[in-house]
């Protein structure tokens, strides 16, 4: 979008999916001390193992592990965040002129990873009456011999949606059915609220192989310091190949942050368990503040989230008076209210806007009245 903003009114963004962004979500102490205890040691200056840091590898596979899907060090690879992770999956999993199966709405750089690969994007549908389930209908249709895996984000960014245990044994019968490995970018996972219980879908399965990608990112409250994973789920020495083709692609970058990565052990296994259930009490009140907001507003139509850090608000254009689709939508309200959101064209799915819900209350207040008179001046 090449628009202004309005000079008159602050300027507030509810596209930005950084939970740092406006201070009011904080790193929790010990993760800060853990670094600096790292830094004062000396010893985390250095290259590391193109795979990650030993001692990190053992205390994920130690804190992750379950009686279902059971880990060990030599199951996972430390990337350069979860978008780097997401990268070493797609790579080894996917060959040029393959096809993989992604998310409508999902979020874009699957497709941009995908395409710099030479790989063909194949989008499958999202319900948004069904809580953003997936239709597996469609996504039957779309696979032939040359479909290479399944894409999927649960919690999901951007749709804040958490999938039942019910509806991912659904997706795993599916993919049993056509031999199809699973690429699944959990990167929010537990960060669910209202009552919702996040699964984990290897914790489900002992036949579908599962690449999980995860990281520091969002659960910590720490994007810029890159350290992301894969866990390896194979109970049938399937991915044989695939664990040492990942080996060998983490070189291309020579390793994980050494200073994070060494810090790791530290954070993942004495930050209190408060601190996520704060983030989480937060996270669930703004998603609260937003639908009853936003969902009073003639011409919007929310889906409630149930976790991540997203909401999609549907636009019903039909009742707006000079207002086309989603892009339209989403400039004109910059250039008169100076309120940022994502449209849904982004996310390939036209006539929604996706609203990050971290900013504080008094912001997302502020930015909704905003909405609500740019709404009133453009119904019918």
């Amino acid at each position: 979008m090449k628009v202004s903003p309005n000079p008159n009114k602050e300027y507030i963004s509810l596209a930005l999916g950084d939970p740092t962004h406006y201070g009011n979500f904080k790193i929790h102490e010990n993760c800060v001390d853990a670094v600096i205890t790292q830094l004062k040691s000396y010893k985390a200056n250095g290259y590391v193992p193109s795979v990650g840091v030993e001692s990190a590898r053992i205390a994920l596979a130690k804190k992750f592990s379950t009686e279902e899907a059971p880990l060990t060090s030599e199951d996972i690879v430390l990337a350069s965040g979860a978008s780097d992770a997401l990268s070493l999956a797609i790579s080894v999993l996917c060959n040029e002129g393959q096809n993989i199966l992604l998310p409508r709405p999902g979020f874009s750089l699957y497709q941009t990873l995908s395409e710099s690969k030479g790989i063909e994007c194949r989008y499958y549908n999202l319900l948004p009456d069904r809580n953003w389930e997936i239709d597996l209908d469609h996504l039957s249709s779309l696979i032939d011999e040359k479909t290479a895996c399944l894409l999927m984000n649960n919690p999901s960014n951007p749709c804040g949606s958490n999938f039942t245990r019910q509806h991912l044994e659904s997706i795993l019968s599916l993919c049993e059915i056509y031999k199809l490995p699973v690429i699944c970018d959990e990167i929010y996972e537990d960060m669910v609220y209202g009552g919702n219980i996040f699964y984990p879908i290897a914790d489900l399965t002992k036949t579908v192989p599962i690449l999980k990608i995860s990281g520091l990112a969002k659960r910590y409250l720490i994007p810029g310091w890159r350290v992301g994973w894969i866990f390896i789920y194979d109970y049938n020495n399937i991915l044989n190949e695939v664990r040492a083709g990942l080996a060998s692609l983490a070189n291309l970058i020579l390793g994980a942050n050494s200073l994070i990565s060494s810090a790791l052990p530290d954070m993942i296994t004495n930050t209190p368990q408060s601190f996520y259930d704060e983030t989480n009490k937060s996270l669930e009140e703004n998603a609260k503040l937003s639908a009853d907001v936003l969902g009073k507003i003639p011409g919007l139509h929310v889906i409630v989230p149930q976790g991540a850090m997203y909401m999609m608000v549907g636009i019903n254009i039909e009742e707006f008076k000079d207002i086309k689709n989603d892009i339209e939508f989403s400039e004109k309200l910059v250039q008169e209210e100076s309120v940022l959101c994502l449209p849904g064209k982004s996310f390939h799915y036209p006539n929604y806007v996706r609203i990050v819900t971290t900013a504080p209350a008094e912001k997302l207040n502020e930015a909704y009245q905003r909405i609500k008179e740019f709404c009133a001046r453009h119904h019918v």
